[in-house]
Order: structure tokens, then C-alpha cells, then sequence
């Protein structure tokens, strides 16, 4: 089994230590970045699992980081503060964060946590995996490669699922360019990124009986599967 990939963005140099090695002690595969411009710099090169970001960090603060983070798809996002005002914790849920610890904190704790979140978002996953996922008047089967509208089925190439997967699993949210490309052609090369052009016109071209789903292409960032 795969070691599920953490991004650990703490500036407190003995803390983020004792946690990477605590993290990986427990089967997790930790990648430890100092500040919040680091941390972004180590999200865009590799895929994670989650991230657990403090909140008062130099050269980009934790808020700002998981901003940018949320835009780019729905990576479950842990903050770590030493804070315990109202205000900030609201303020963390409203960015999207999954869950909030305040500092000093159990280790163990942290990792229930953790394992909690992630388990709830592989069930997501599973879920279109299973029962596939509903996209207004349509039906997509991931298994099976299938597209439903009413009576009509669509079958859909392996790469067109794949695409359409990644677009479920971020409904309503931005899926960034760069991580479907790396996900599922494993490169960003010019003729990859104009290969998943075509593919994101033909989806289009599959979902157009239906009015109100959109894929929207957000310029220079990737796009968004709208659906109610």
C-alpha cells in the first residue's frame, strides 16, 4: 500500500522535526516546508494527501497558503495554531479547512485526525469508484466508462474517465491544470497540456444535453466541472 503523502508547512524548526519524524515513524510520507512560500512551491511538484499548514508563518501566512491550495482542488487542509480565538478558527473554516488543532497538542491526537480526514475523503472516492457520480441529468460510471443521460449512454475512453473523475471529485471547485496533467498524462508538456484541451471539449460535447453543467475553463489556472 502507498504511504499517503503529507505536507507539513511549519516554520518552527524543532516542531516541524519532532512532527516529521513523529509522521513518518506512523507511515506517512512527509514532506516538511519552513514557510508559506515553500510550502506552495512543494504543493505545485508533487501530489498530497493532505496538508497541515500553521497558521503564522513568514513569507506567506498559513490563511494565504491554503487560499491558494483550496483553489487548486479539494486537498483536505489541517491548520496549526497557537492561537485559540474565535475569530481564527472561523476564519480557518470559511478558507475550507478540515479540521483545526490548537497548539500545545497530542502528536497522537493529530493523527487520529488525520486518518479520520482521510479516510472520509478516500470513501468519496470510493464512492464514484462504486455508484459513480451525479452530474445534473447525467450518470458517470467511472468503472465502466459510462456516461448516462436518460436513456443514452456514452462510452468514454480511458483517459476521458480519468479526466471526468478528477472534475467529480472537485465539483463546483477549481481542478488546477498542472495536477490532472501530472495525474493522468504524467508530464506538463506543451502537447499534453493541448491534448487535454481536446479532451475537455469532447466532455463538453458529451455533458451539452443538459444546460446547466458547465465546464469552465478559468484562464491560465484549469477548470471547473458546475453542476448543481
Amino acid at each position: 500500500m502507498d504511504k499517503k503523502k503529507i505536507l507539513l508547512v511549519e516554520d518552527d524548526g524543532n516542531l516541524g522535526t519532532i512532527l516529521n519524524e513523529y509522521l513518518n515513524v506512523k507511515g506517512f510520507d512527509v514532506t516538511h516546508s519552513v514557510n508559506g512560500e515553500e510550502g506552495l512551491y512543494a504543493f505545485h511538484s508533487k501530489q498530497f494527501d493532505i496538508c497541515i499548514v500553521d497558521v503564522m508563518m513568514p513569507r506567506m501566512d498559513g490563511f494565504t497558503l491554503a487560499k491558494k491550495i483550496r483553489a487548486a482542488g479539494a486537498v483536505p487542509i489541517i491548520f496549526l495554531t497557537a492561537k485559540s480565538m474565535a475569530n481564527d478558527k472561523i476564519e480557518g473554516f470559511q478558507i475550507g479547512a478540515d479540521d483545526y488543532v490548537t497548539k500545545p497538542f497530542s502528536m497522537e491526537e493529530l493523527v487520529l485526525r488525520i486518518n479520520a480526514i482521510l479516510k472520509r475523503t478516500s470513501k468519496h472516492s470510493e464512492e464514484i469508484n462504486r455508484n459513480g457520480c451525479v452530474i445534473g441529468e447525467y450518470i458517470f460510471n467511472y468503472e465502466k466508462r459510462l456516461l448516462t443521460f436518460k436513456e443514452k449512454v456514452q462510452k468514454l475512453t480511458t483517459r476521458e474517465a480519468e479526466l471526468l473523475k478528477l472534475l467529480c471529485e472537485n465539483k463546483n471547485n477549481l481542478l488546477e491544470r498542472s495536477n490532472a496533467l501530472i495525474k493522468i498524462w504524467k508530464n506538463e508538456s506543451y502537447f499534453t497540456s493541448r491534448s487535454m484541451d481536446v479532451y475537455i471539449a469532447k466532455l463538453r460535447g458529451y455533458l451539452k444535453n443538459d444546460p446547466s453543467i458547465q465546464i469552465i475553463n478559468v484562464h491560465g489556472t484549469g477548470f471547473k466541472l458546475m453542476s448543481e
